[in-house]
């Protein structure tokens, strides 16, 4: 991930050249493809590596010479995955409410996680050796999961990348060892794509080079010919399918019509012991609520440690996650952005077919809700999860106005979930807005 730390992270960060992100919208099928994804919701997002042996950043620690790369290389020996329980993995992802998965193929350090005949940096060079990705992709797929593999562009250990290597010394313009990193780094792509056939790629690290020079056109063309069916992120040079804003919850509903925040659970992707500054599960379901508020998704991050069990803080947060998804399910997959701001004090989201609207109530309600502008008549008003009816009344409707009056709502504190409470409004017909800046007396 582009969790950077330090002065040359920094220094690398201030001088990218800012692409803007050019979905594929036009392409024949393209929101066919997407589908599932706009649907799904949540995804569970897996940094695992050799950084988890001592509980350190992954590839940026020795990037920014917080240790050398020799040392961080000694992880190695102590990346057992001896307590990996993949079939584990994917029914608590199943549990959490997440639909599919994304797990780090290979990192910027260049270790891979599959049996790849590419490269020496390898499972192969640990205790586990043997192959970690194809048991979870299959446990995934029969927890009927999508499956997800990220994949860093970069590879900072490999002797023939520019921009780290294994003996430090940079180079530029060397157009036959840029090939053979291109040979490299695409052969791997194939071998995931072809042994795997992932419905999704998440790609990082496109930020060091442009588009043209990894390829992204060819690239993407390649991955599409063996896979029609999958779907890309941003982070290929522009040549993606949906935006990936990272950590930061956007404010304002992202111009992209399909978009994921990816997001920890602390402040660390892989797992580090020290790091014990955990969002609540209360803190996650609201920011989860803000994104399907906005039309996308989320992708929750967990780090599992090097024996490949997975910690108990990571666990109880899903958990609980997966209850209150349960719970308000209907509220949730396969709903679209709601309300645009100004109508409620709150995330919402609307039923596919547009008449029934939810609400996400984030705090323990003292007074009634209020929505405005709302034009529709309201069949019923229920608690989600519970079917408890509430009583609404509309105030302030002037019968000579085509202004909708202000819909307050009672609802019960003792009803209230412990996280975030959802109510449903079924509406008559389609859900219809009035979005102009008022009226006066005509006549009366």
């Amino acid at each position: 991930m582009v969790a950077m730390a330090g002065i040359v992270a920094s220094a690398l960060l201030s001088s990218m050249e800012i692409r803007p992100f050019s979905m594929k919208e036009n392409d024949e099928g393209h929101d066919e493809k997407m589908q599932w994804f706009a649907d799904a919701k949540v995804g569970i997002f897996i940094h695992w590596g050799i950084y988890a042996v001592n509980g350190i950043d992954e590839s940026w620690s020795f990037y920014n010479e917080y240790l050398s790369h020799e040392d961080y290389l000694k992880q190695l020996d102590g990346f057992t995955a001896a307590k990996y329980h993949p079939e584990k993995w994917a029914k608590l992802i199943r549990e959490s409410g997440a639909r599919y998965a994304v797990i780090t193929a290979k990192h910027h350090d260049g270790f891979a996680l599959w049996d790849t005949r590419y490269g020496d940096l390898n499972i192969h060079k640990t205790p586990a050796n043997r192959d970690l990705i194809a048991p979870f992709v299959s446990a995934l797929r029969k927890e009927k999961l999508k499956v997800g593999l990220y994949f860093s562009l970069p590879d900072w250990s490999y002797e023939d990348y520019p921009n780290f290597t294994r003996t430090k010394k940079r180079y530029s313009n060397d157009s036959l060892r840029w090939q053979r990193f291109l040979e490299y780094y695409q052969g791997q792509l194939k071998e995931l794509s072809e042994k795997f056939r992932p419905d999704l790629f998440w790609f990082d690290g496109d930020w060091e080079f442009s588009p043209q020079k990894w390829q992204a056109t060819k690239v993407r063309e390649f991955l599409l010919k063996d896979n029609p069916g999958v779907i890309i992120n941003s982070r290929l040079g522009g040549h993606g399918d949906y935006a990936t804003p990272e950590q930061g919850v956007p404010v304002v509903r992202p111009k992209d019509k399909y978009w994921e925040l990816c997001m920890t659970m602390n402040n660390s992707w892989g797992y580090q012991g020290n790091d014990k500054d955990y969002k609540t599960p209360n803190q996650i379901i609201r920011i989860f609520a803000d994104c399907l508020s906005m039309g996308g998704n989320l992708l929750l991050d967990i780090g599992p440690k090097a024996d490949g069990t997975i910690p108990d803080e990571q666990v109880a947060i899903l958990k609980e996650l997966g209850r209150w998804t349960k719970k308000h399910k209907e509220a949730i997959y396969g709903t679209r952005a709601g309300l645009p701001p100004g109508h409620f004090y709150g995330p919402s989201t609307l039923s596919a077919d547009g008449k029934t609207l939810y609400l996400f109530i984030t705090q323990k309600p003292v007074h009634p809700l209020v929505i405005k502008g709302l034009k529709n008549q309201v069949n019923r008003i229920r608690i989600v999860g519970d079917g408890t009816k509430l009583s609404h009344k509309v105030v302030g409707k002037m019968y000579w106005s085509s202004v909708p009056g202000l819909l307050y709502i009672d609802v019960p504190v003792e009803k209230c979930d412990p996280q975030v409470t959802v109510i449903a409004l079924q509406l008559k017909g389609r859900i219809d807005l009035y979005r102009e800046d008022g009226q006066v007396i005509e006549s009366n």
